[in-house]
């Protein structure tokens, strides 16, 4: 796996995947950027929702679960001390599953966040990650 950052203008940067995809990285007006794209430290949380929702969708359709919208939340404090890393990450997984199936969905979401997600891994090393569903 290898990435690219490029320098664009102010603290702007374009990350480029060696599968051509781009994503911008920024930071606010007042930081000093141009508020053109995430913050690292959010697009650090996306990637742990988007590696989670990826396993959670694999799951349910293997359960053969019926669902049309999963959406996955996530907020974290962070020290007051620099480096500011984060001190907890609480995600909560919104889906439209019938009532009948919430504990599918439970299940589903523990997997991937106790087995199959490689970012929670990696970030639980750190700081605690708390988890909840939500049916919608």
């Amino acid at each position: 796996m290898k990435v690219q950052v490029n320098w664009k203008e102010a603290l702007a940067f374009d990350a480029i995947g060696e599968d051509g995809h781009t994503v911008r990285i920024d930071t606010s007006v007042e930081n000093g950027g141009l508020n053109s794209g995430m913050n690292p430290k959010r697009l650090l949380l996306a990637s742990l929702c988007g590696c989670s929702a990826i396993d959670v969708i694999e799951i349910l359709n293997k359960m053969k679960v019926a669902f049309t919208k999963l959406e996955v939340t996530a907020e974290a404090d962070q020290t007051d001390t620099v480096p500011k890393t984060f001190t907890h990450i609480d995600l909560v997984y919104h889906c439209d599953v019938q009532a009948e199936d919430e504990d599918k969905l439970k299940r589903a979401v523990s997997l991937s966040m106790d087995k199959y997600c490689g970012v929670s891994a990696m970030l639980a090393k750190h700081c605690p990650i708390n988890y909840s569903t939500k049916l919608i």
